[in-house]
């Protein structure tokens, strides 16, 4: 495997080829995080990962985990409490709050460094990022945030601050987007917490291809509606 490449931060924005990098997936090292270079990197499978004092590392991992209506687990738990009304969501309302969530509660501290916060709260005016946030009694209490380029969601990080409130803020967030045309949400790297829910592992190779498929795809999240319920079947007229 070659080694990773070194960016310049005025470099010309463009990465190797993720495929080509060793099971880790580190691509490339240095660059900026530019809205341009950030989209040009999540057009590639690629994401940015590392900690303050570090330029910026961006990673292709092998394998890869995404979640889809297709494969999302709803307990039967989690169903009757949604159905109860417990939670509210909204998009979009509180994309700043929802970052500065997920970077205080993650134990073992955070990649959300304030260059990082920087970054993707002005891909969110740029109409890029999103954040879909939980509820209780008008109490911030869980939610996500990611970036979509055409029917690719990247998530990047959730938090919960009461029980469930992340996997309701899942379930409300895969059935929205893909009532909404979004075809291939990415969460990353598969936890305990994802595979119950029912996110699946793709090789790279596969996952890459399919990102460069779906970021053709033209869709648009304006005005987007949450929805935790499950889209109704279509009915078939009558022959």
């Amino acid at each position: 495997m070659p080694p990773p490449t070194f960016l310049l931060p005025d470099a010309p924005i463009v990465f190797p080829d993720p495929i080509d990098a060793d099971t880790e997936g580190l691509v490339a090292v240095g660059g900026d995080l530019s809205p341009e270079r950030l989209l040009r990197a999540y057009e590639n499978g690629i994401f940015p990962w590392y900690e303050d004092g570090l330029p910026p590392l961006w990673w292709s991992p092998d394998p890869r985990a995404v979640i889809s209506v297709e494969t999302l687990h709803v307990s039967r738990r989690l169903e009757r409490r949604l159905r109860q009304g417990r939670f509210t969501f909204t998009w979009d309302r509180a994309f700043d709050d929802v970052m500065r969530a997920c970077a205080e509660l993650r134990d073992g501290g955070t990649w959300i460094i304030d260059e990082m916060f920087a970054a993707y709260a002005l891909l969110h005016r740029l109409g890029y990022a999103h954040s879909l946030e939980v509820w209780s009694e008008n109490e911030l209490v869980g939610g996500f945030y990611g970036v979509r380029c055409g029917a690719l969601f990247a998530g990047e990080s959730m938090f919960h601050r009461e029980t469930d409130a992340s996997k309701a803020a899942l379930v409300a967030g895969v059935r929205s987007l893909s009532a909404r045309g979004v075809s291939l949400f990415d969460v990353q790297m598969m936890t305990d917490h994802l595979a119950s829910m029912g996110a699946v592992e793709w090789p790279r190779e596969r996952y890459v291809a399919e990102v460069r498929r779906a970021t053709l795809i033209a869709v648009d999240l304006n005005d987007l509606v949450p929805d935790w319920r499950p889209a109704e079947p279509r009915s078939h007229a009558s022959e």
